[in-house]
């Protein structure tokens, strides 16, 4: 405990009701910290170089907390559990029992109750998790508001390790070049079900409860069941993929979105900041779509190492290699080969825009200007075709990405 930086908080006006609680690491720069209607409850570790603390943040309401460089924007209010490495960008308030790992991005008003698990998961603005919930490697868009978002029903999970010991599983809910313009149907994804990532589910969809998803759902407006599987035991070949071509397509259509939405936070997020905390809070969340980009790249490579050993097993099963299977594998394989490639290029593509993201970049840039502390009330008010100028942009970010893998759009 650094009592000396406890003092200083006081001194600075933070509330800290019970001092002698808690902990601050010698790593935090307390400067990092507003005063400006921050508690800090019984309980309470921060540690990390990175901690930021907005006005209006509450910390270990419910249940102590451990918090270890994260960023949190104004209002957020995290009432127990850890938190590491992610960027909370104000307005979102999660439950006692919270486990959020590295590389998670909450975005404004996206909110979860008591024990959610997530890493590696993107939440646009006012997306709702109820409780009892493993939503790792996900993306999630969808809703208007507060009153009209997505949803997970509580005891949700989805499932992203494989029996081939692989992680190339990311679900994403909607997606990035429409979900940013924050005017699309929600998303609902019944309770006591599951995604069996990966997989992309479309806007306004809709899982009964009870449903564990296996397949994409690209249609819009769809309700989706899926039954419990009958009893069965039937032989299983350990180490071999049957759809590769699959895990593929929707590995590229998750990188490509982050990929997009890099980009939205280069270009568009860095204009709504109002001070150097506001500063801060839009860089860590530059960094953190970095990481996101960074883990989703390392698990498909994972996955070509272990497509390789898949054909290794066919050819030693006896499957030629002019077999349907093995030539599957080696059309992934080649195309993984170009990868490192391709994500170079896009990382050097994002970086200027093409018509569509220049006027619809400096549309946003005039309109900013009464709108530093209101990123989603800007957003909301831009007329359909502005919506459509940008979403154009973002989207060919994502079509040029998919397209030099030689996949089909």
């Amino acid at each position: 405990m650094n009592l000396k930086k406890i003092e200083a908080l006081l001194k600075k006006g933070v509330n800290i009701p019970n001092p002698a609680t808690v902990f601050i690491g010698d790593d935090v720069d307390i400067e990092r910290i507003s005063p400006d209607g921050v508690t800090i409850y019984s309980g309470t570790k921060l540690t990390g170089a990175q901690t930021l603390i907005m006005p209006g943040t509450v910390l270990g309401y419910e249940t102590p907390v451990t918090v270890e460089n994260c960023l949190m924007g104004p209002g957020t209010k995290l009432h127990g559990g850890y938190f590491q490495d992610s960027v909370f960008m104000g307005g979102n308030v999660f439950g006692s029992g919270g486990h959020v790992r590295k590389g998670c991005i909450l975005e404004e008003q996206a909110n979860a109750a008591h024990t959610v698990g997530l890493k590696q998961t993107i939440l646009f603005p006012f997306v709702t998790l109820g409780s009892l919930i493993n939503f790792c490697d996900c993306f999630m868009a969808g809703g208007t508001s507060r009153q009209d978002h997505s949803e997970v029903g509580s005891s949700f999970i989805h499932f992203n390790y494989t029996p081939n010991q692989d992680k190339a599983t990311p679900s994403m809910m909607g997606n990035v070049h429409q979900g940013v313009m924050l005017n699309q149907r929600p998303v609902f994804l019944g309770g006591q079900g599951g995604l069996v990532g990966p997989v992309r589910i479309a806007f306004g969809c809709i899982s009964a409860a009870g449903s564990i998803i296996r397949n994409s759902e690209l249609r819009c407006d769809r309700l989706i069941m899926g039954g419990t599987m009958r009893s069965a035991s039937v032989q299983w070949r350990p180490g071999i993929y049957t759809r590769p071509d699959r895990i593929l397509v929707e590995n590229i259509h998750y990188i490509s979105g982050l990929f997009a939405l890099k980009a939205w936070y280069l270009f568009i997020r860095s204009l709504f900041t109002w001070d150097w905390m506001s500063q801060a809070l839009v860089s860590g969340l530059q960094k953190n779509i970095d990481i996101c980009i960074q883990e989703r790249i390392k698990r498909l490579y994972a996955f070509g190492d272990r497509l390789k050993a898949s054909k290794m097993i066919l050819l030693q099963r006896g499957k030629g290699q002019g077999s349907q299977a093995v030539t599957a594998h080696d059309m992934i394989l080649e195309k993984l080969s170009q990868a490192p490639s391709i994500f170079d290029q896009a990382e050097n593509d994002i970086r200027t825009p093409w018509p569509d993201g220049e006027q619809f970049i400096q549309h946003i840039d005039n309109q900013s200007i009464n709108y530093k502390k209101d990123y989603v009330g800007l957003i909301k008010s831009l007329d359909e075709s502005i919506s459509i100028m940008g979403s154009t942009w973002l989207k060919g970010i994502e079509d040029r990405i998919f397209g030099a893998f030689g996949l089909e759009i």
